[in-house]
């Protein structure tokens, strides 16, 4: 499998992990340091740790559920032992007994993990995640 590959199968592990409602697998794919930018927060949230909180509170007090999450326009650069992966997002979500649908864009950055050799590549692990609104008027992915 070569890198971009490699980069897309992170990528869509990721999207699936989150769009099952995989907690330990959707966090799993970030390293410990990784950001998050997300257009509906008014700050940053500055390690995996803290979306984990935030995520834990969205369940417990307004019964957050990922109901379906499918992404689209998958772009890749690769950077040496970056890669950027873009990608369009449609997202149906359950929060306070209401279903809600999005259609966003986002960035992801990764990095791969661990010793680079012959037979083993390292782990790509998302390190920064941005999430935009899609701008209005386009139509759905």
């Amino acid at each position: 499998m070569n890198e971009r590959d490699e980069v897309l199968h992170a990528a869509a592990d990721l999207v699936s992990a989150f769009a099952r409602n995989d907690r330990d697998a959707y966090f799993g794919a970030f390293s410990t340091d990784a950001s998050f930018v997300f257009y509906t927060l008014p700050e940053p949230l500055l390690s995996r740790d803290a979306y984990q909180v935030l995520w834990d509170s969205w369940r417990r007090d307004e019964g957050f559920e990922v109901l379906s999450c499918t992404s689209s326009n998958a772009f890749v650069s690769l950077q040496g032992d970056v890669a950027i992966f873009i990608h369009d997002v449609a997202t149906e979500l359950r929060m306070n007994g209401e279903q809600c649908f999005s259609q966003e864009r986002e960035t992801i950055v990764f990095t791969r993990q661990g010793l680079r050799t012959q037979q083993q590549k390292g782990l790509w692990l998302a390190c920064h995640e941005h999430l935009s609104a899609m701008p209005e008027g386009l139509p759905p992915p």
